[in-house]
């Protein structure tokens, strides 16, 4: 568990780092000086999660009796619908095509996007989802650890890697060294695709950017268990993961002293902690659309 608690250290040091440049921004620190800071910090956590989860490799017998406990728990539940929903889109290449597509350029290149988005628009809420990803992905590295399940697509249910079959892309985004094969509980893929769209909707009121927002996520949730990546159960818990992180960022954010949580928006209108429509203490920032 040593690698574990080298993300561990990582997630409390970057947490702090990332909120310290936000408040700086806020408290008119030179801007462009922070948001350069806070970008190399996360691709530093990141560098160090993929790091990490390429060390809690473990073995495929382990996986595969997690995976049998895992489609067990499934048929209970009358959620064991991999098979079934992979065998309607399986024999139709275009189809298979694009959602391969979602599966690769809709995780990481979309992280960044937003990221940077946010960091532009709201720096509080570019805070808040950094940390809920930090939350999520260290929680997720123990659950990787201390519970290895081989996906679907490893689990010999007769499903197709669609990935791996029909395109190579993936394999440069995430290369197999700094990738563990039975890390599918929970879904990240899944959990931050979701911190994202939660960013959003807390920053904008924007129609399109929402729909947009909400869309896509749906597209992932769709496309992990359809390209056989992961099981219905790995997405419900990388969405209650997602969940977890976001309100264990908004508390560690309304920690920090008053006069760190306000600052000049983009507009020059004083800011204020934003969240998701309807939740406790959660305002959307004077003056954005």
């Amino acid at each position: 568990m040593s690698a574990i608690s080298v993300w561990s250290h990582r997630v409390r040091h970057t947490t702090h780092d990332v909120v310290t440049c936000n408040s700086s921004a806020a408290t008119g620190s030179p801007g462009s000086t922070s948001r350069l800071r806070s970008v190399a910090l996360v691709l530093a956590a990141v560098f160090a999660y993929f790091g990490v989860r390429g060390l809690t490799d473990s073995s495929r017998a382990r996986a595969m009796h997690n995976a049998a406990w895992v489609r067990s728990a499934e048929r209970h539940a009358h959620l064991n619908w991999e098979s079934s929903l992979q065998s309607l889109v399986v024999g139709r290449h275009a189809i298979t095509a694009v959602l391969n597509w979602i599966y690769i350029f809709g995780h990481w290149p979309v992280i960044a996007l937003t990221l940077l988005w946010l960091l532009h628009r709201n720096p509080d809420l570019y805070a808040r989802t950094v940390g809920a990803m930090l939350v999520s992905g260290a929680v997720g590295l123990i659950t990787f650890a201390a519970f290895p399940v081989a996906p679907p697509r490893l689990a010999e249910l007769g499903m197709t890697d669609t990935v791996t079959r029909q395109s190579h892309a993936y394999r440069v985004l995430q290369p197999p060294a700094l990738t563990d094969q039975y890390a599918a509980m929970p879904s990240l893929h899944v959990g931050w695709n979701l911190l994202m769209t939660l960013g959003v909707l807390a920053a904008t009121r924007s129609v399109w950017l929402r729909v947009t927002a909400i869309a896509l996520t749906v597209a992932m949730d769709a496309t992990v268990v359809l390209t056989a990546n992961h099981y219905v159960v790995d997405a419900v818990a990388g969405a209650l993961l997602a969940h977890l992180g976001w309100h264990a960022a908004e508390h560690l954010q309304a920690r920090r002293p008053s006069r760190l949580r306000t600052g000049p928006s983009k507009h020059g209108v004083p800011g204020r902690f934003a969240g998701p429509p309807g939740e406790g203490g959660a305002r959307v920032a004077v003056g954005r659309p």
